[in-house]
């Protein structure tokens, strides 16, 4: 949550900035309103050449340079196989292949992305019996 305290900050003065010139452009507006109008054409002016500044320095300018965060390691997650010929993996697996005589495909499907991995323990207990903690793209268990 730290990190969002700058932010939430940033986004708070900019609404009570914009808060005041909505309220400062009424006024003007109330005594003089071609007056108004002069000053809320200056005033969007230099607002939308602050907004392209800020636009252009959050796209490209904390790319170089800037400390960068570590990245989180994955979850450790237990991971057992009890079964004659069980296959048990901690994330994704792309193909299991367990049967007498059976191969893997000519051309094997992606390997799975996107998905969660477990965060407890993965088990395959039983005979040919396959378990992953991420996805699995295919699995043959029996014999061809």
């Amino acid at each position: 949550m730290a990190a969002n305290t700058p932010s939430k900050a940033l986004l708070w003065s900019g609404i009570g900035v914009a808060a005041l010139g909505v309220v400062g452009l009424v006024a003007v507006a109330v005594a003089d309103l071609g007056k108004a109008d002069q000053v809320a054409s200056v005033v969007g002016a230099v607002l939308a050449a602050v907004g392209l500044g800020l636009s252009l320095w959050a796209q490209f300018g904390q790319r170089s340079g800037g400390a960068v965060e570590p990245t989180q390691a994955p979850p450790v997650v237990a991971v057992e196989a009890t079964g004659a010929r069980s296959v048990a993996v901690g994330g994704s697996v792309g193909t299991v292949v367990t049967g007498d005589g059976a191969q893997v495909p000519a051309a094997p499907p992606a390997m799975p992305s996107g998905g969660t991995t477990a965060t407890g323990p993965v088990t395959a207990s039983g005979e040919r019996s396959v378990a992953a903690g991420g996805d699995i793209g295919s699995v043959s268990t029996g014999d061809a």
